[in-house]
């Protein structure tokens, strides 16, 4: 969609011949003969796309920021914090401050999409959590570090 914008300038020309000639923030330099005064009126056109979320998953199924590796996990969980975009840019340079703005407002627009998404996440979080505590009791890796420190501090 294109929305016309109009510009109109005025400049007094200080000296014959010359004129610089501000609109917004563009210089014209224009020259003229003698001229005292001259009003020039400019359409600009605004082109308005519609962008995608730069959200995008990768081979796990995990939904990443932009070209980063930052999870939208992180985004949300920090964003919740009372984190605002800037300092959300600060913490993670690797992304982008539009991103981060286009990421919060997809959220906001798909709350309860996103919320179901991550509840999803933290249940499989919890599910691997509890197969690798099966798979690797601590307690047991606690026992066998210290009787090897013991064999250790024997010889």
């Amino acid at each position: 969609m294109r929305l016309p914008i109009k510009a109109i300038a005025n400049q007094v020309i200080d000296k014959p011949g010359v004129m610089v000639l501000s609109l917004g923030c563009n210089y014209a330099l224009i020259s003229f003969a003698t001229i005292k005064a001259v009003t020039l009126e400019v359409v600009m056109t605004l082109i308005i796309v519609a962008e995608s979320a730069p959200l995008q998953a990768n081979e796990d199924g995990v939904i990443l920021v932009g070209k980063t590796r930052v999870t939208l996990d992180t985004v949300v969980a920090v964003f919740h914090q009372g984190a605002t975009a800037e300092e959300i840019t600060y913490r993670y340079p690797s992304l982008n401050l539009a991103d981060v703005y286009a990421t919060i407002a997809f959220y906001l627009k798909h709350q309860s999409e996103v919320d179901a998404y991550l509840q999803k996440r933290r249940q499989q979080s919890q599910e691997i959590r509890k197969m690798n505590q099966g798979r690797f009791d601590p307690q047991g890796l606690r026992d066998r570090l210290l009787s090897r420190r013991t064999e250790q501090e024997v010889c």
